[in-house]
């Protein structure tokens, strides 16, 4: 009896399954008992001890500040540094409440190290004076099982901030537990996030769940409305940079409207026009009365919004080139991105179970759009990686030419608040000469908004599957964008 118990055990803490673990979880309590040994005995108390025994002889440490360290350098630093001296100067390291994620390392289905990533902070005491808040940091520790110990193997410190005013929103947008519960008090059903470093996708998250009691993978599948606007206009403005569409060239020479046919008006349609939305056009026509096609005013004399715009450029680039918008964009953006997850229409690969259903304010789900064929500026699914890579190869202006990026970043048409329009994406312009593009979607069950900044490289996507997810984007530009999502926010409430 006692063997089987010895098997039982082995295998227990040897089975290995993949993913996050939760807290109530063996490993996730093995590995923070460690940390601890690690901090709140060696470290805080510089029992050097500690370190010496947890720490691998193939230890390495890396710091952001500093350079990389081996397991003798580290112990000789810290022994001749932070702890030379424990009367005179003393750190002492905290654990942010409920910002460590463990994950599992497996080599089939056997346990051999783990991942832990959290947030610590760092307070320190200098000759007897009271303690004070020095520093924050990110950290990764790879974790690995020698010979049934578990030993540091790897030590990363970074994104180091000696400011602690923010502290309340790093508890908040770095820690998961904290979002999903901030999204319930917001009955937020789904959040997805995407963040853009130095010109690089660095970061996917998606909170909540896709439907009732079903948890959001990382990979979910959003209706993101009118952010399908950027993607047609990406097709035609890359079309344009291959030398074979004109921008300028009036589009009636492709196709013209039955409802317009007669207004001589539809002859000083171009692309640039429709993509500055300058057309004159409705937003849509069934916002008529009598549901057709008409101007509000002549082309290239004004602003004003218009899905019925980019449906009129789709259906001259159809003509055109024979091929459906669909077909234009697994051509120049979905396949060379390697988007798999992105189309303008429901089919066959639509993987269901991945889809977030769209809800109202009273958490009611909507019937899921199945469009059979494209709309060019509404209903696109994607997911936040997709996006993502989408936005970056905006940013650095993959597959368009100089004069077309410039067009693209320039501004066309004032639109309000001191906001313009180029071609595809409405631009905010800072008093440090930065400039923001952004594109916007909101629908039955969809709210959804990007910014990307191309002179800085960086950006940020937002997706929620409610009615008025816009109630979360304030905090969330405050947290991510900084000073320019403050000024942001003001300018879209003034």
């Amino acid at each position: 009896m006692k063997k089987i118990l010895i098997l039982i055990c082995f295998f227990a803490t040897t089975y290995c399954t993949l993913g996050q673990v939760t807290q109530n979880t063996e490993l996730y309590k093995t590995i923070l008992s460690k940390d601890s040994l690690l901090f709140n005995v060696g470290f805080n108390t510089c029992d050097i001890k500690q370190f010496e025994n947890l720490l691998s002889d193939k230890f390495e440490f890396f710091h952001d500040k500093d350079s990389i360290s081996n397991k003798t350098t580290f112990i000789y630093n810290l022994k001749n540094g932070l702890c030379i001296s424990p009367t005179t100067y003393q750190s002492r390291r905290e654990l942010l409440n409920g910002s460590t994620e463990i994950y599992p390392l497996c080599k089939g289905k056997e346990l051999y190290g783990a991942i832990q990533v959290g947030i610590h902070k760092f307070y320190e005491t200098i000759s007897g004076k009271a303690e004070r808040f020095a520093s924050s940091a990110k950290f990764t520790h790879v974790w690995i099982l020698e010979n049934g110990q578990w030993k540091l193997t790897k030590s990363f410190s970074y994104d180091h901030q000696t400011e602690i005013k923010n502290e309340k929103q790093i508890s908040i947008f770095d820690n998961d537990e904290a979002i999903e519960k901030w999204l319930k008090e917001n009955k937020v059903p789904t959040l997805g996030l995407g963040i853009i470093k130095n010109g690089k996708l660095k970061q996917v998250k998606v909170f909540g769940e896709i439907s009732k009691g079903v948890s959001a993978p990382y990979n979910t599948i959003f209706n993101v409305a009118s952010l399908t606007k950027p993607v047609t206009a990406m097709v035609a403005l890359k079309l344009a940079s291959l030398g074979k569409w004109n921008i300028d060239e009036p589009v009636y020479k492709y196709f013209t409207d039955p409802d317009i046919a007669n207004d001589p008006r539809n002859k000083k349609i171009t692309t640039r026009i429709i993509l500055s939305h300058q057309t004159g056009f409705p937003n849509w026509r069934w916002m008529n009365e009598n549901k057709k096609l008409n101007f509000l005013f002549d082309p290239g004399k004004g602003y004003q919004y218009s899905g019925e715009g980019l449906e009129y450029l789709r259906k001259a680039l159809e003509n055109k080139f024979k091929k459906s918008l669909q077909q234009l964009a697994n051509e120049l953006i979905f396949q060379p991105l390697k988007m798999n997850d992105t189309r303008y229409i429901w089919d066959k690969n639509v993987d269901t179970t991945r889809l977030a259903l769209g809800y109202d304010r009273e958490g009611n789900a909507y019937r899921t759009v199945k469009n059979t064929t494209p709309n060019a500026a509404d209903d696109l699914l994607t997911t936040i990686e997709d996006y993502g890579k989408f936005l970056v190869s905006i940013m650095n202006g993959d597959g368009l030419t100089k004069q077309v990026f410039e067009d693209m970043t320039t501004n066309q048409v004032a639109t309000k608040n001191g906001k313009h329009f180029g071609l595809g994406f409405e631009m905010y312009h800072f008093a440090d000469g930065n400039t923001a593009l952004t594109h916007g979607g909101a629908d039955k069950g969809a709210q959804t908004i990007v910014f990307i900044f191309p002179k800085t490289k960086q950006g940020l996507l937002i997706f929620t599957n409610v009615d008025d997810g816009y109630k979360v984007y304030e905090k969330l530009l405050l947290h991510y964008l900084g000073d320019y999502g403050k000024q942001i926010f003001e300018i879209e409430t003034k």
